[in-house]
Order: C-alpha cells, then sequence, then structure tokens
C-alpha cells in the first residue's frame, strides 16, 4: 500500500496553477512517494485528504483492503476531532458532533441517504425512529472510508446542522487486479464467559484490461452481552410524589436536613421525611443479549473507456437480537402513603435518604423478552461521463430500505404480601446493600400480572436520485444539479391483549438463570426468581383463543407514517487565488430545497378508525463560502461561513391520537406543519502541516439555530382534517363544550419558536515519532480535545447530550511486521433532559472513559495475527439524576465487562 506525500505536506490540488505561475507549480508538484501501511498508513492517507480540501472535513481511511481500524465504526469516529458517541451494551451505536445530538448529524452510505433503525441492547434501549443513524447495523469490514463532512458546501445534500457522515463501501477499482482478504476472530467477554466468532470475507478482481471489476465481501458475526448493574428509576421526595408516609410517629432519624420541613403540595406543612430524596424503584438489573449479525456488499464496475464509468453498488445488512431483561424492584413509586419508615439516615448532603429500613413496602419482579430484527437493503447505480475536456457528467439513483421489527413479552410478579426492606448507600453510592423480609426466591410469594404483549415496527424507504454538471474553465470550475428524494417512515405497534392474570407465580417462574450475577460488579448484587418464558407461553398464551394461540392487535392510536419528498437545486464554484506564493482556494455557492411532507395517523373512535392526513410544505435557501489560504507550504488557514438545516424528527410529526378537552378549549397532538430548523455557522481554522505525516490544528467554530423545536401552546383554530374524529367523538357535547369548529383551542404541540447557539473549538495534534532513533522512531500520537459551550435559556438550560469538554488520545508503535495502539476516550458528563420528571430538574449522563487496545503481527506477506481489546478498563456506566438541581443521584449504573478478541487475517 502506497501513499502519495508531496514535499512538505503539500496538496496535490495546489500543483494546478497558471501558465505564469509555471515556476512555483514546478516546485508543488514536486512529489515524494511514501510506502506507508497500517495504522499509521490509514491516517497518513487521512491526513493527505483533509489537506487537499477547501471545506472543513475529517476522513477515516481503511489500513488495507477489508480492514477498517476499529471493529465498531464509532470507535473510529470517536478517534475524529469534534466527535463523541454513545455506547449501548459496550458497543457504540450512535455520534455526537460537536455538541449537537444524534438528530442533527446526517449519514450517507454511497452517496445516498442511510435510513437505518435498530434495537437498544441495554436499559437505554429501543427502537430508533427518529433521524440519527444507528452504526451498530453494519460491521466496519464492509466499509473502506468515511469522510465527516463538517462544513458544508453547496453541492452537498442538506439535513444535517452538525455535519454529514459519509460511508462508502469498497469498489473493485479501488485496487486493481486480483484481492481476496479472509479473517477470523474469536472475542471472549469477562461478564458473559462467552467466546463470540467474527468472519470476514471480501473477493475482488479487474477483467479486460482493467474495464470491468467486480467485487464482493461478506461480514458475519455473534455478540452475547450481559449489563448487569443496580438503578433506581429516578429519585423523588414522597411531596413530589404526592403521597405523604402514612406514619412517622416512631420514625428514628440521623444525620441533619437541609430543612426541618417542607410544604406538600395543598400547602401544609409536612415532616422532614417527606421532604428528602428516595429512591422510586431501587432495583438489582440484568440485560442479557445474544445478538447475529450479518451483512455483504457486491460492486461492479465498467470502464470501457477513459470517458464512461458506471458503478452498481449493493450492501445487505441483518442484525438480530435477542434480548432478556431482569430487575426486581421496591415500590415506593405512589405508594408512600402505604409505608411506614423505621428508620432513616440523611446524607451529608441533608436532602437525601442515604439509608433506611421501611414497612409496608411490595416488592414486584420485572421478566422481558425481546425478539428484535432489522434488515437493511441499498442498491444505488452511480455514473460519470467526460463529455469533453471542459464538461462533466455525474448521475446516480438509488433505493435503501430498513425494516426493524421488536417483539416484546413483559411479566410482572408483584410480592402478595408488603414486607420490611432496607437499603443502605453509605459504603457505595451506586450501589446499595439491600435487606428484604422475605424468601425473594419462593415463586409462591408472588403473583402473575400485567402482561404487556407488544411490538413496533419501523420501516423506512428512501429514493434518491442526483444530476451533476461540472463546467472546467481556465480559472474556475462551476458544478451545478439536481437532487430529489422521496423518505417514508411506516411506524406502527401491535399487541396481545387480555392477558391471563395468575393469583401465584407458582409453576411459571424459574431460578435467576446466571450463578455468577453480579461477579466482577462494582458493589454488591443477589439474584432472585424470575418469569419462566416458556411455561407462561405453552401454558397461558398458546392457551389464549379457544386454544388457537396469540394473536396480535393493532394499536391504533400508537401508529404512523410519514412521508417527505425533497427536491433540490445548487449552483457552486471553484478558483483558486494568486498572491505570490500564497494561493487562496474559494469555493462558493448556493442550494436551494423544496421540502414536502405528508403525515398520517390514526384515531380510534369506538369501534372504527379515523385517519388523519395532513400535508405541507416549506422551502429553504442555505448559501456556503468555504476558503482556505495557503500561506506556506505547510501553513493553511481556513473561514467558512453557512448556514445549513436539520429537519424535524420523524415522530413529531405524528398528527394522530389526539387529545380533546372541549370544556376548556385544548388539544394536544404531534404537528405535522413543522420545518426544519436551520443554522448559521462560522468556522476559522489554522493548520500547520510542521512535518511529514505530521499536523497541529485549531479550529473555532460557532453555531447559531433558529426553528429549535419545542413543546409549547399555540392558540389557533383546529385543523379540518381532525373533524370527523370529533364529529364521532363521545365526549363532544356541543351544549356545554366551546366550540371547535370556530374557537381558536390552545395546542400542545412541538412547534419551531427557540434559538440556540453553540460555539467551541477544536485542537488536533498528529505526529509519528520517526525523528527518534530505532527502534523508538516506530511510535507516534494522535491527540485531539474539542470544547463546546452552549448559550443558556433564560431558565439555564442549554443542550441536551452535550459534554463541554472531550478528548481522545492514542499511542501506536508499528514496525513492518508488528505493532499496537492504545486509545483513551474521554467526555464530560452531559445533560440528557432539562425536563426530568418525578421532581428532578434534570437527568444526566456521566461521562465516561474507555480505552481500547489493537496489536498485530505479520507472520509473512499473506498471514498477520491480531489482538483487540475492547474496554480494557470495563468503564461502567453510570446516568445520575440532579434532584431539585443541586444534587447528583444515581439513576442507573452498569457493566458489560471487557472484551478480547484474538484473530487471523489471510491476504492475496
Amino acid at each position: 500500500m502506497t501513499s502519495m506525500i508531496l514535499a512538505g505536506g503539500l496538496s496535490t490540488s495546489l500543483a494546478t496553477v497558471a501558465e505564469e505561475q509555471e515556476d512555483t507549480k514546478k516546485a508543488k508538484s514536486d512529489v515524494e512517494v511514501i510506502e506507508v501501511k497500517g495504522f499509521r498508513g490509514s491516517l497518513n492517507r487521512a491526513l493527505f485528504e483533509k489537506r487537499q480540501t477547501v471545506n472543513n472535513k475529517e476522513t477515516i481511511m481503511s489500513e488495507d483492503v477489508g480492514k477498517f481500524p476499529d471493529l465498531n465504526l464509532t470507535e473510529s469516529l470517536q478517534r475524529v476531532t469534534g466527535v463523541a458517541i454513545s455506547r449501548e451494551g459496550g458497543e457504540g451505536r450512535q455520534v455526537t458532533l460537536r455538541g449537537l445530538s444524534p438528530s442533527y448529524t446526517r449519514t450517507t452510505l454511497n452517496g445516498m441517504e442511510v435510513p437505518g433503525s435498530s434495537d437498544g441492547t441495554d436499559s437505554g434501549g429501543g427502537i430508533n425512529t427518529g433521524r440519527g443513524f444507528d452504526f451498530n447495523i453494519f460491521a466496519s469490514e464492509l466499509f473502506n472510508r468515511i469522510d465527516i463532512q463538517k462544513s458544508p458546501t453547496a453541492s452537498m445534500e442538506e439535513g444535517g446542522i452538525a455535519g454529514t457522515v459519509d460511508l462508502y463501501s469498497a469498489k473493485p477499482f479501488d485496487k486493481p487486479g486480483l484481492q481476496v482478504v479472509a479473517s477470523g476472530q474469536g472475542g471472549y467477554n469477562d461478564v458473559t464467559g462467552e467466546i463470540d466468532p467474527r468472519l470476514a470475507f471480501m473477493v475482488s478482481n479487474t477483467f479486460a484490461d482493467d474495464t470491468v471489476g467486480v467485487l464482493f465481501s461478506l461480514a458475519q458475526s455473534d455478540r452475547t452481552v450481559r449489563q448487569e448493574g443496580f438503578g433506581t428509576v429516578r429519585w423523588t421526595t414522597p411531596v413530589e410524589d404526592g403521597n405523604l408516609y402514612t406514619n412517622t410517629d416512631s420514625l428514628t432519624i440521623s444525620g441533619t436536613p437541609a430543612s426541618n420541613s417542607c410544604a406538600d403540595k395543598n400547602g401544609d406543612v409536612a415532616h422532614v421525611a417527606n421532604c428528602l430524596w428516595t429512591p422510586r424503584l431501587p432495583r438489582p438489573d440484568f440485560f442479557g443479549n445474544e445478538q447475529d449479525r450479518l451483512g455483504f456488499t457486491g460492486s461492479i464496475q465498467w470502464r470501457p473507456n477513459d470517458d464512461l464509468e458506471l458503478t452498481f453498488d449493493t450492501l445487505h445488512s441483518t442484525l438480530d437480537n435477542n434480548r432478556t431483561m431482569y430487575n426486581f424492584f421496591e415500590q415506593f413509586r405512589s405508594t408512600f402513603d402505604d409505608i411506614t419508615p423505621v428508620a432513616i439516615t440523611i446524607a451529608d448532603n441533608g436532602k437525601q435518604v442515604e439509608a433506611g429500613t421501611f414497612d409496608g413496602i411490595k416488592s414486584r419482579i420485572e421478566s422481558r423478552q425481546q425478539i428484535s430484527t432489522t434488515e437493511f437493503s441499498q442498491f444505488v447505480l452511480s455514473g460519470k461521463y467526460i463529455i469533453s475536456d471542459q464538461l462533466v457528467l455525474d448521475g446516480m439513483i438509488g433505493s435503501a430500505k430498513s425494516e426493524a421489527r421488536s417483539e416484546q413479552y413483559r411479566y410482572n410478579m408483584t410480592s402478595i404480601d408488603s414486607h420490611r426492606f432496607s437499603f443502605d448507600f453509605s459504603n457505595n453510592p451506586n450501589a446499595p446493600v439491600t435487606s428484604y423480609g422475605y424468601d425473594v426466591n419462593d415463586a409462591s410469594n408472588y403473583n402473575l400480572t400485567d402482561g404487556r404483549l407488544r411490538a413496533g415496527d419501523t420501516v423506512r424507504d428512501n429514493t434518491t436520485a442526483k444530476l451533476d454538471l461540472t463546467y472546467e474553465m481556465d480559472e474556475m470550475t462551476v458544478r451545478t444539479g439536481l437532487a430529489y428524494n422521496d423518505r417514508e417512515v411506516n411506524y406502527y405497534e401491535t399487541e396481545i391483549k387480555d392477558f391471563p392474570d395468575q393469583d401465584s407465580a407458582t409453576g411459571f417462574a424459574t431460578d435467576f438463570p446466571y450463578s455468577d450475577f453480579g461477579d466482577g460488579f462494582d458493589g454488591p448484587l443477589s439474584s432472585f426468581t424470575v418469569a419462566d418464558f416458556g411455561a407462561i407461553q405453552s401454558q397461558l398464551l398458546d392457551t389464549m383463543n379457544d386454544g388457537n394461540g396469540i394473536e396480535w392487535s393493532v394499536r391504533i392510536g400508537s401508529s404512523w407514517i410519514v412521508q417527505e419528498e425533497t427536491t433540490a437545486l445548487y449552483l457552486e464554484a471553484d478558483k483558486e487565488f494568486y498572491f505570490g506564493d500564497m494561493v487562496l482556494r474559494a469555493n462558493a455557492g448556493g442550494r436551494y430545497i423544496d421540502t414536502t411532507t405528508t403525515s398520517t395517523g390514526y384515531v380510534p373512535t369506538g369501534d372504527s378508525v379515523d385517519t388523519v392526513k395532513i400535508s405541507s410544505s416549506y422551502d429553504n435557501f442555505l448559501p456556503a463560502l468555504n476558503l482556505a489560504l495557503d500561506v506556506t507550504e505547510e501553513i493553511v488557514l481556513r473561514f467558512g461561513a453557512s448556514k445549513s438545516m436539520t429537519r424535524p424528527s420523524l415522530n413529531s410529526l405524528n398528527p394522530g391520537n389526539p387529545s380533546f378537552d372541549y370544556i376548556n378549549g385544548t388539544v394536544g397532538t404531534g404537528n405535522p406543519n413543522l420545518e426544519a430548523m436551520t443554522s448559521s455557522n462560522l468556522d476559522v481554522g489554522f493548520e500547520w502541516y510542521f512535518a511529514e505525516e505530521s499536523l497541529v490544528a485549531v479550529n473555532f467554530f460557532d453555531k447559531e439555530i433558529d426553528n429549535e423545536i419545542e413543546r409549547d401552546t399555540e392558540n389557533k383554530l383546529v385543523d379540518p382534517a381532525y373533524y370527523d374524529f370529533i364529529n364521532a367523538d363521545d365526549q363532544y357535547e356541543a351544549a356545554i363544550s366551546q366550540d371547535p369548529f370556530n374557537t381558536p383551542f390552545d395546542h400542545s404541540i412541538p412547534l419551531n419558536k427557540a434559538t440556540k447557539a453553540v460555539s467551541g473549538f477544536e485542537a488536533v495534534y498528529q505526529q509519528p515519532l520517526s525523528f527518534l532513533p530505532a527502534p523508538l522512531n516506530g511510535f507516534g500520537i494522535l491527540a485531539n480535545y474539542t470544547f463546546v459551550e452552549p448559550e443558556l435559556n433564560e431558565n439555564g438550560e442549554g443542550i441536551t447530550g452535550l459534554s463541554e469538554n472531550s478528548y481522545n488520545f492514542t499511542l501506536y508503535y508499528e514496525q513492518e511486521n508488528y505493532g499496537g495502539r492504545i486509545s483513551m476516550n474521554k467526555r464530560d458528563d452531559y445533560i440528557t433532559d432539562f425536563s426530568g420528571s418525578n421532581g428532578n430538574v434534570e437527568h444526566g449522563t456521566s461521562g465516561p472513559t474507555h480505552v481500547d487496545v489493537s496489536a498485530f503481527y505479520n507472520l509473512n506477506e499473506n498471514i498477520s495475527f491480531t489482538v483487540e481489546i475492547i474496554n480494557l478498563t470495563d468503564e461502567h456506566e453510570r446516568l445520575y439524576t440532579t434532584g431539585d438541581g443541586t444534587l447528583n443521584l444515581m439513576r442507573e449504573y452498569n457493566h458489560t465487562g471487557t472484551t478480547v478478541f484474538f484473530g487471523a487475517r489471510y491476504t492475496m
């Protein structure tokens, strides 16, 4: 593998200059060819791409054919400046770019937007119905390049205020000739004790004097995950809960409260115990996953002459996950008036119950089985035709579909009698010592009730067509083009009704299925009896409906369809200006987009269903200017000014299932008339390519976001689309109601109304330490830091999901036949919700520190051996709430362990 490095790190694009600049051109086109392989070679080629672009772009390149730097795409992305990732079940799922949530980042695959959804693999799981892309759908071996576009150009498709992530699968013309790659790995996780296989194969060849190329790749992996920990499902006070303790006369209190009393919701003075924050549902948690991922790509290329090239790409992927979830909680929630506190210890903050003993509590064991499948397929036909020396035509048409289904079987076993319960967080604020006043493993102590059997389906269809024309003039390049997209998301839920409750769980429960539950966890965990899914299926579900088994019924009020059609036209120009030895590369243009959405919701009205269909449209103009000034052969100054947009979350457009209050004149629903959020962006950067393969850079950015969506009240007339529903609604009585046909109602809906801002800077340092004496000259460093600061509103709230500080550090060592690297990724705590429930001001997540390790040894030119360690330190995940805004109370605390992969790779 080779890569072209210009002397002093100069970009090849600068070698094209006017004839009067012949001397400068000759100096700048002096090329040195350096063969750099492995991870260092990947960084080197990515740096080359960054140097020659006009806009602010980062690139991740494969280390070799069919070998991406990491086992998961997000784990490669997290090393990019400004990127933070979220992991589920120990594996990366979504990305946050420059502090903005995943829904602000647009993701494309082979030139078209990716409609990818999957189900979760941990306690935060659930089918993704938003715009954020789930990167864990795909195996990394299927890709050879990722571009992260931080500042837009007019020719880029719109949709990402934070930026765009472009994924590219391998193609046969990338490396002509016969290429065969096969790899196999086995991954051992110290929590599951399982060995999971991971296999990949790729074959590529070109024929007929390299005018025809064919490539096929396949990647398959099994993954077993166990997330184990303790949770509280938020904290609350009896006052906030609205139910005060039944009796506090004999209560023993240790510690000093911040206040001796507080007012309940009626304004009456409440005992101090009712003012203290207490865990709502303290519980040991278990989430287990058996995951199977299969993907393959195919690519056919035809280049009959130098003027024409056609490419057909296809990618298919399936992700199946069988998840079991068990938790065992004590019910403080909504039952404080049944509970008698016996003794409590107040924490040093004076506001929290650190330890306590309580009478009159009931337990509940929740057992869930979730069977999820995601299927993705994409077909893209693209082509390039050189009409003349000056005119080039590019085009593509593609179709992509994602189908995600998740079936959930949830059963509750509630203790028949109340009992005494104690917890003590004094030795560990994240995992208490607990004590129960009965045998928690005796099934006869529980009933079996409230079976919730539901399924959710998300079907996404995307169709894209593009046509671009490039005109090369002597001193300027002009591009124009059209793009059409038709996106449709269909979400619907089904359920199994009338679960037969049982007075006793005997015969429907079993021992906890893992004898080593809690081993390796940072705190005490004890097992408990759980539901027997097989017994419930055979004895209860199969006998329903007169012995005909279960029937799924549509939950019509929870179903919706959104179709979005967009047409875009752009015009942009590239030109270089010369000021002595300095070269200014300029890219400027504008993009016009017309968006039409058709939102369909369903409204149950007795035995019938009304369909509500509402269409809306809006247009946007997005100008973009990008400047790159090559001050010297080593120094580049960048400037970008642009406008970008992100369309509203798809599920917020649902017009179905409204809640009308005709007496008070109110209605709550989604808002199919939402428009896109827009952002005015500014980027200023400095890059110093001070040595070969080396960079020091700083980039400042600012985003002013308008039309941000917040739920609020708008007074307006009811949309005529709801008239049929109103006339059929039993609650509507014209004689005593406000007239919904002629009187404005207060609509509680999501609205385009907020203005938010985020600014910050990024710094990066990259250098191979080749100046050191051998063997130390194999070391290299890649480090970056990002600071992001949101503008706070009048309530002191900023942007959810934003970590103020994040950084990545990688130390690598490579020689010709062996090498390795260690990478650390760290981000600050971040708030996930500024309107926390149960009286909590905020919900947040503690910023994790993840350490990953990779190493290789080349036995010969064809065979190499690898070791990959994911989450070396077994970083525990911690979610928290802030109570009254001043506290840090554990909401969830869990771990998934460390995974070690041993593998071998064959290349021909």
